[in-house]
């Protein structure tokens, strides 16, 4: 939430008071113009009448001036988005909330929010007299096909007096965040092939070492069974120990995201590379919900959720703060600059890298080579691979891509290319049938069933 309290302060005194009276309406200007000129006259001509008549009609606008002046600075503001992460092509709702923290009641209120174009046009609200002490609510939706963060504000009051006399503009200096993440699809279970099985079809686990002296705690987490409580280290670190019993392994996914500039074509919530960051995402989250640990890896290198643990997401109750930090990765991640996939190459360091799923652009015959390589560093790869010359011509997958999938499926991956527009979910049902019949085929029973 974004709040202004009443405290606020603009500039110094005397630029305050410039602002002030440069909010005088032309009613307000003639008013003051007309009591000054009723006031000239009345000196010269010797008229108290026609002075008393003058000094009000120059005093009423300054009083509306100075009453708005010290309103301004007693009014509230505050924005609340809810939710502050969705979709790419879903709404959010922004909540405005002004309160009156004075004592006396305000004239006529206009706000309005600047929000980026792509949200939509800029929200406007008209608000009758506030009470003292009263709060008035107001709402409105935002929208955003492309993905990426948006600042909403500032905020931007104008009052008004009854009179019209005066008008007067405040701007709250607080602005929020709204997150547009890349449009996800639901998959279908399909069982993985190089999953240590740590959740669902069968376990691996980590058996704790037998006996006091090969006993290796952990501090005490609220809902622990205090039986398992080690006191001998308790004593020892001054604080609540507990055993490591048997702990189920996590598998493994990695999904590998190629970003590079030179792999794509086109742009648009519609091209290639948008249907790749989409997919990824689309991976990511369904691998999370089947109990992987999940690392995000782009051509650069880079990794998240971090380098702790191997860069995979942690313990269950860290999945869904690694879950929005990826999210959140994706909805601004851009082209790099980056012309191979070697850095991503380095980073696979060996066999125990579990499942490998990864969303390629155009591969020239290099990369393609390097990344039948990657096969070598994970227990199971599945890539999908996008040529985007046929998503800027709406044409059929053909040509040099052809030629990839084959050296790619020659290395153990499952590869599939990827036709313009088709659906992930069609797809990864697709990868499945092809894994089965190729463990078949080797005789391998370990493989997507």
């Amino acid at each position: 939430m974004s709040a202004e309290g009443p405290g606020a302060t603009e500039g110094n005194a005397s630029g305050g008071v410039r602002a002030a009276l440069g909010g005088l309406t032309t009613r307000g200007r003639s008013f003051l113009a007309a009591g000054i000129a009723a006031a000239i006259c009345a000196y010269v001509l010797g008229q108290s009448d026609l002075l008393r008549v003058g000094l009000l009609l120059a005093v009423l606008p300054l009083v509306c001036v100075a009453v708005l002046y010290r309103t301004r600075y007693r009014v509230a503001g505050s924005r609340r988005l809810s939710p502050s992460r969705v979709p790419a092509g879903s709404e959010a709702r922004v909540h405005l909330r002004m309160d009156n923290v004075s004592r006396l009641p305000t004239g006529l209120l206009m706000l309005q929010d600047h929000v980026p174009y792509v949200l939509g046009p800029r929200p406007r609200f008209v608000l009758d007299r506030v009470e003292a002490g009263g709060r008035r609510e107001v709402s409105y939706r935002v929208r955003s096909d492309l993905r990426g963060r948006y600042p909403l504000g500032p905020l931007q009051l104008r009052l008004s007096d009854p009179f019209g006399m005066c008008e007067l503009t405040r701007s709250f200096s607080a602005f929020d965040t709204l997150t547009v993440i890349p449009r996800t699809e639901s998959l279908p279970p399909v069982r993985l092939a190089g999953e240590a099985s740590g959740y669902g079809d069968g376990r691996q686990r980590s058996l704790a070492l037998a006996g006091d002296d090969d006993v290796i705690p952990r501090t005490y987490r609220h809902g622990d069974d205090l039986r398992r409580v080690h006191w001998r280290s308790t004593a020892r670190y001054g604080e609540l120990m507990v055993r490591r019993e048997e702990q189920p392994q996590r598998s493994r996914c990695t999904v590998l995201l190629d970003t590079r500039g030179a792999a794509y074509q086109g742009a648009g919530p519609d091209s290639a590379f948008e249907w790749a960051v989409s997919g990824a995402a689309s991976a990511l989250v369904h691998m999370l919900e089947r109990g992987f640990a999940v690392r995000l890896l782009t051509d650069t290198g880079s990794s998240v959720p971090g380098e702790g643990a191997d860069g995979f997401a942690g313990s269950t109750q860290e999945s869904a703060d690694s879950a929005g930090l990826m999210m959140d990765t994706l909805a601004v991640v851009d082209h790099s600059d980056g012309g191979g996939l070697s850095r991503a190459y380095d980073v696979l360091r060996g066999g125990n890298e579990g499942l490998l799923v990864a969303f390629f652009g155009d591969l020239d015959e290099e990369q393609a080579t390097l990344a039948a390589r990657m096969r070598h560093r994970s227990g199971a790869a599945v890539a999908f691979v996008l040529d985007s010359g046929t998503w800027v011509t709406s044409g059929a997958v053909a040509g040099p891509v052809d030629e990839r999938l084959r050296l790619l499926r020659e290395s153990g991956w499952t590869a599939l290319a990827v036709a313009p527009g088709a659906p992930l979910a069609d797809l990864w049902q697709q990868a499945g049938h092809q894994r089965t019949e190729s463990s078949s085929t080797n005789g391998n029973s370990g493989g997507w069933t």
